[in-house]
């Protein structure tokens, strides 16, 4: 695979091996995001959990305190609440409409939310929204009464994330134009979350190594005591 030479120059300037505390690692994580377009900060942590197993699938959302950086559509399907949806600021609201329209292809949001009594009709669009990320669901939050809170939380940047099939957790923490203040902020409380949803069930290391990226950049390795939060 070929890599471009602002990738590889960016690469030269990383350590592989050094495990670089956060503030280092931000700073470096700037310098080589360059790219003419804000690049996205991404976090990825590689967890001691077995997610074939139930019980140690690690799941959950965090509100990022600066924020994720990108304007976030939102649907909500709701019968019951669609003004309090509307005055919290949601992009799009209905029903029976934007489930006719979802089943005709039309996906242009980011995050749908519904209200439990829709749910048996959103149901029957699980292989739609399913391969999209999209289905609502009570563990993210996304299946809710309270609509208000939920956009609003949304909108001010509460992002889910769920381990993948190899135990990593990949979750988009905001631009490379951040302040490096709130960078740390993020990733701070996305790395506090992780270890409070340490499943039970999973024994020995936990976290057993944390990166940063942006888009175009390599990955930066984090030292493990960036997750030790007392």
């Amino acid at each position: 695979m070929s890599r471009s030479k602002r990738y590889l120059t960016g690469k030269e300037q990383v350590e592989r091996l050094k495990e670089y505390s956060l503030d280092e690692a931000i700073e470096l994580l700037k310098k080589v995001a360059n790219t003419k377009f804000d690049e996205t900060i991404e976090c990825v942590v590689k967890l001691g959990v077995d997610p074939k197993k139930a019980d140690q699938i690690v799941r959950g959302t965090v509100t990022l305190p600066a924020g994720t950086g990108r304007t976030v559509r939102v649907l909500v399907l709701t019968k019951t609440k669609q003004e309090e949806a509307k005055e919290a600021g949601a992009d799009h609201v209905g029903a029976d409409d934007y489930i006719e329209k979802i089943k005709g292809g039309w996906l242009d949001v980011d995050v749908i939310v519904a209200t439990p009594e829709v749910m048996p009709q959103v149901g029957r669009l699980g292989k739609i929204l399913g391969a999209r990320g999209l289905m609502p669901n009570p563990k993210s939050g996304t299946v809710t009464p309270n609509v208000e809170q939920t956009v609003s939380e949304i909108k001010a940047g509460r992002v889910e994330f769920r381990v993948d099939k190899a135990g990593i957790l990949h979750l988009g923490l905001g631009k490379a134009s951040f302040t490096p203040q709130q960078i740390k902020q993020n990733i701070e409380e996305f790395l506090r979350t992780v270890v409070r949803l340490r499943p039970a069930a999973a024994k020995g290391q936990y976290i057993r190594g944390i990166y940063l990226t942006s888009t175009m950049g390599p990955g930066i390795r984090v030292s493990k005591t960036a997750a030790e939060f007392k």
